[in-house]
């Protein structure tokens, strides 16, 4: 499976596009402002968005998106484009976004019978086949009902916090998983950790207490962790933070890790 990083910043700035991962050429996850990079081409080929949660920077593009590619789509005899969320989050777009005043209703256009858009609730925990990809929404904690995501590779799975602050319960599904990579939210530096938690986002401190929850056993593969969903005016000092952490782990049990920034531009292949 390939994995491009579209986009991953917590805000936009010069060359800085918030949330959005494309696996293979066929599913998003997320459709934050990364999605313009894609060529039309690229889009017309998505046939499934996995939405985390509803957030402006992680759904901006979907119904640009749509609207870009619509033509290609009904000429191709394409069938809708499948979004998939937790009931909430659909919720929250069809009455704030696709209500005909922010955005078009593409659930009922061109025709309530063929529309260009379909959503499709989903679940924590619950297995969805996409693509022949399998996919299982992981839990998040967040200021509105947001989820993660874990995805079936050959080499392991490909994992993805969502936006989430602390969190037992996806420790202890992923402790279970064969992990590849982890993708990891730390959007606040310490200085903002008031913030942070306000908000239900990570900062370094949080952040080494949640790594700290990884399988420590021998037999449990390590497995690089990718930083995400970082302020851009506060990227240098985050990292800065998790790498004083990480050079001096707390508890020798918890030995330092692979801890890495995520970029745009960034592939994997798993």
């Amino acid at each position: 499976m390939r994995v491009r990083v579209l986009g991953c910043s917590g805000a936009i700035a010069q060359g800085c596009r918030t949330t959005s991962f494309l696996l293979d050429d066929d599913v998003l996850v997320d459709a934050g402002t990364g999605v313009g990079d894609l060529t039309l081409d690229e889009m017309a080929r998505v046939n499934h968005v996995l939405l985390t949660h509803a957030h402006l920077d992680h759904i901006a593009c979907l119904p640009l998106m749509l609207d870009a590619v619509a033509a290609r789509r009904l000429a191709a005899g394409a069938p809708p484009l499948q979004v998939h969320a937790l009931p909430a989050t659909i919720q929250a777009l069809k009455t704030h976004v696709f209500n005909d005043h922010i955005w078009p209703d593409f659930t009922r256009l061109p025709h309530a019978d063929t529309p260009l858009v379909n959503f499709t609730p989903i679940a924590v925990g619950q297995v969805l086949h996409l693509g022949g990809k399998a996919i299982e929404p992981l839990p998040a904690v967040h200021t509105v009902p947001a989820v993660g995501y874990a995805v079936a590779a050959p080499s392991g799975y490909w994992v993805f916090s969502g936006d989430t602050e602390r969190n037992p319960t996806f420790w202890q599904r992923i402790n279970q998983l064969p992990v590849a990579l982890l993708v990891i939210e730390t959007a606040f530096s310490n200085r903002e950790q008031d913030l942070a938690r306000r908000s239900l986002h990570l900062s370094p401190s949080t952040l080494a207490q949640e790594l700290s929850q990884i399988n420590p056993l021998p037999h449990h593969p390590r497995y690089p962790v990718y930083i995400t969903h970082t302020k851009p005016a506060e990227t240098g000092l985050i990292m800065e933070e998790i790498e004083r952490f990480d050079a001096s782990p707390s508890q020798p049990q918890h030995p330092s890790r692979d801890i890495l920034w995520l970029s745009a531009g960034m592939v994997f292949e798993l």
